[in-house]
């Protein structure tokens, strides 16, 4: 049974819809990427799944339970942690505040949880006392990811993890992102890096007018000529 299976999904906003018949599939431990070009609904797939866009059709399940209708606040409580493209962190909070705050569903925060997060991002141990807003665009993406990581979640979404990086930063990111996987936590990544995020992961969907349009492993979809050709630039 697949961690994340999402059904013949239909989403969007208020009237519109952006999402046609869209499925998709997540197993534990998985590594996942969802490309595309720009508008093509990966972002909105990835809210759909946090409870962060209206479902209209179709069906979500998380580790056998039926998560369709639950809103972004029960969600969490199911295992899943997301971490959108912009304003992920509390910039006038400290570091020690925002990872306190997300794991503010707890009553008590483990000390083997703020370890982990240290574990994974050593920088944010030695700048625990600094308003997150002073921090480098890549420090912060570590805090938004360490933020998420506070509740130990089954499956880390991800939405746009590169943006706005400078490129000597990227390559950065995305071996964090590897890392958490390979510690055990699944991963839904949207990316528009869409050749670095396929050479990454176990397997990608690539959208497209808010539809499937091809899925396979990383490789098979890198190497397959009408993949290169409509949405990897040849």
């Amino acid at each position: 049974m697949s961690l994340l299976h999402v059904s013949s999904l239909d989403a969007g906003y208020g009237d519109l819809k952006v999402l046609s018949d869209i499925d998709l599939d997540v197993d534990s431990g998985e590594y996942v990427a969802i490309v595309g070009p720009n508008g093509a609904g990966k972002s909105t797939a990835m809210k759909s799944v946090f409870g962060l866009a209206d479902r209209m059709a179709g069906s979500i399940t998380f580790a056998g339970t039926d998560i369709t209708h639950l809103p972004p606040e029960e969600v969490i409580h199911e295992g899943l942690s997301y971490v959108p493209q912009t304003e992920n962190v509390f910039p006038s909070l400290t570091v020690e505040e925002n990872l306190r705050l997300g794991a503010y569903i707890l009553d008590e925060v483990p000390e083997e949880r703020r370890q982990a997060v240290f574990d994974r991002f050593p920088i944010l141990a030695d700048r625990l006392d600094m308003d997150a807003g002073t921090l480098s665009g890549g420090q912060q993406q570590m805090l938004a990811m360490g933020c998420a990581l506070m509740l130990d979640p089954d499956l880390l979404l991800l939405d746009e993890p590169s943006a706005g990086l400078a490129p000597d930063l990227v390559d950065e990111m995305f071996d964090r992102v590897d890392a958490v996987n390979e510690a055990g936590t699944a991963v839904l990544m949207v990316e528009q890096n869409a050749k670095e995020a396929l050479r990454r992961c176990d397997r990608g969907y690539v959208l497209a007018q808010g539809e499937n349009r091809y899925e396979g492993s990383g490789d098979d979809l890198l190497g397959d000529d009408e993949v290169r050709k409509q949405f990897l630039g040849g």
